[in-house]
């Protein structure tokens, strides 16, 4: 548990994963940016780039849930909350490949 609260993740219960009890040391959201990195790398490796419009709507789409949910609107889900991070993951991470690439062209 101690990696999740290192990194930053408020690891709520209610907001977690659990496999034969145990909380997994991340919350959904976490874990689902964690994956997000994850799918990224492999995209990355596999030669394909998703356009930098589209990542920025994924982080969107992930800030739209959680708003939804700061204000009661809309009660958001571990599942919808692991889907938006590893969304907004797979958009960090290229938007990252993309900076470093324009970084190296300059040197």
């Amino acid at each position: 548990m101690h990696i999740g609260k290192y990194s930053g993740c408020h690891q709520m219960p209610e907001r977690s994963f659990f496999i034969n009890g145990m909380q997994f040391p991340l919350c959904a959201r976490c874990t689902g940016i964690l994956a997000g990195y994850l799918v990224g790398v492999l995209l990355f490796v596999l030669k394909i780039f998703v356009p930098i419009e589209l990542c920025l709507c994924f982080g969107l789409v992930m800030l739209g849930d959680w708003y939804m949910q700061y204000i009661d609107v809309l009660p958001s889900t571990n599942i919808r909350r692991f889907i938006t991070g590893t969304l907004c993951g797979i958009g960090y991470l290229q938007i990252l490949i993309k900076i470093f690439y324009m970084v190296a062209k300059m040197v």
